[in-house]
């Protein structure tokens, strides 16, 4: 927390300082005080609540509580500077109110009413000083958490599989010679994909219908590839408008069907994509050999930080031996009555 006086915290204590001298005014009038208490009591108590505040926001919490965290020393010399400042109001109001010196409270008395004095006039100041400076750390805390996330979300998008452009040219290479029609057809498929992320680099979601589109576009890529060795299906079971999922995310569950599924004995990888009211899940057939990486892989590692970091919602993977089901949740950024 930041404990230096801005402007703004000084327009709050100059707003405390007109009510509290107004009420203070009233409360001398109605016990008829005299002419130079007006003159000489009102500045000594704003220039002694200013100064005792400085000491605790300038010196003893940055040094005693924030930097060293030495509580007992924070105590001590607290009170010592209560003391000292309580102290001075208390000898000037004394004097300023024309009072009998001979009446004037003993040692003991004198250092428990200074502290009385310096706890009762900072308090309510230094405690709406405090909170609000609290406000503004968390309102701080808050907005770099935030650009956090978003930077976070960046990176994330950002690791694009660095093989995906190398394996297309190999494809289009071998297109153009054998098939120039579709070799032309491959190209602007893949120009269309690369158009949509350049779009949207910096988008954390995108509409689900122009993410369906842009699986569509992946998944000629594929059949092209790979020939029939792998099967897609999208059913679409709901209303897609106003849905959104992260930016990619279909592409990235393509990407993990075709990185851990090869397939045997001339049998497809069948894969479904199923659109539900809440949810779009990707299902495809397993066979019987085995990816040599076991894990979910670092594309669905990403999909699951990101929607950690989007919504609170997390993605649901079922993994068995015929079948690999994942579902991601459908975010809606309009709330719906």
């Amino acid at each position: 927390m930041n404990t230096k006086l801005n402007k703004s915290d000084y327009i709050l204590l100059i707003i405390y300082f007109v009510i509290s001298i107004a009420m203070q005014t009233l409360d001398y009038y109605d016990r008829h005080a005299l002419i130079r208490e007006y003159w000489i009591d009102f500045p000594v108590d704003i220039i002694m609540i200013l100064v005792l505040i400085s000491i605790f926001m300038y010196w003893l919490i940055p040094k005693y509580i924030i930097e060293q965290k030495k509580y007992f020393n924070f105590i001590f010399f607290s009170l010592l500077a209560m003391i000292v400042i309580g102290g001075i109001d208390k000898v000037v109001g004394y004097w300023s109110g024309d009072n009998d010196w001979n009446r004037f409270p003993s040692t003991f008395w004198f250092i428990i009413e200074s502290i009385s004095i310096s706890a009762n006039q900072m308090g309510l100041p230094f405690g709406l000083l405090l909170t609000k400076k609290f406000y503004e750390s968390q309102t701080q805390l808050l907005t770099v958490e935030k650009q956090q996330k978003e930077n976070e979300l960046k990176l994330l998008r950002s690791q694009i599989d660095p093989h995906f452009l190398f394996n297309n040219l190999n494809t289009l290479d071998s297109l153009i010679d054998s098939d120039p029609e579709k070799a032309k057809e491959y190209i602007n498929r893949l120009s269309l994909i690369y158009r949509y992320l350049i779009k949207t680099k910096d988008a954390e979601v995108m509409e689900l219908s122009e993410e369906i589109e842009l699986a569509k576009n992946y998944m000629f890529l594929i059949k092209t590839r790979f020939g029939n060795d792998y099967d897609f299906k999208v059913e679409i079971n709901t209303d897609i408008t106003d849905r959104f999922i992260p930016t990619g995310a279909i592409q990235a569950l393509l990407e993990n069907v075709v990185k851990h599924n090869k397939p045997q004995n001339n049998k497809a990888i069948a894969t479904t994509i199923l659109v539900e009211e809440s949810a779009l899940k990707v299902t495809n057939t397993k066979s019987g050999i085995l990816s040599k990486d076991e894990s979910f892989g670092t594309g669905l590692e990403n999909l699951k930080a990101r929607y950690k970091l989007l919504s609170d919602k997390e993605v649901i993977i079922i993994n068995t031996d015929k079948e690999f089901v994942i579902s991601i949740p459908i975010i809606k950024l309009i709330d719906e009555n």
